[in-house]
């Protein structure tokens, strides 16, 4: 199957034929070559770093149209005093998903260590990592420093 170039990005993806999921690291691309689980190849080729977690998904120059997806990564769950373990959380720069009664943040043992070291219930798991976006507007808080 010969690779296609991707034409534009959607934000809707009613009439997908396929789909392509990828991890948190993944959906941050500017030139990557992907293959959707149908076995397409797809040449991306975006003008700038692109966070693709705010796409549905892509249409290739065929008029193909493929679904983007979160894939399933390893996670910690936190449950516990999450205003605390968040403020903790966030001092690391550390992207971190938020729910109604946990915290997700990808795996890591360091991470872990430190948040069970502050009373912090612990658990892995595998699923989509979907972070919140940063302050001052969505996406990822590229470029983010403390300089004044």
């Amino acid at each position: 199957m010969t690779d296609l170039r991707v034409e534009r990005l959607l934000e809707e993806a009613e009439a997908a034929q396929d789909v392509i999921r990828l991890d948190y690291d993944a959906r941050l691309a500017r030139r990557k070559r992907l293959v959707s689980e149908g076995g397409q190849g797809v040449l991306l080729d975006l003008p700038e770093l692109t966070d693709l977690s705010h796409f549905a998904g892509l249409e290739l120059e065929n008029g193909t149209q493929i679904a983007l997806e979160a894939a399933a990564e390893p996670v910690l769950v936190i449950r516990g005093d999450l205003p605390r373990l968040a403020w903790h959380i966030g001092n690391r720069h550390t992207p971190c998903q938020m729910g109604g009664d946990h915290l997700v943040i990808r795996a890591d043992h360091v991470l872990r260590g430190m948040l069970e070291g502050l009373g912090a219930d612990v658990s892995e798991d595998s699923r989509p990592f979907r972070p919140e976006g940063g302050a001052y507007g969505h996406g990822r808080t590229m470029g983010h420093d403390h300089a004044h």
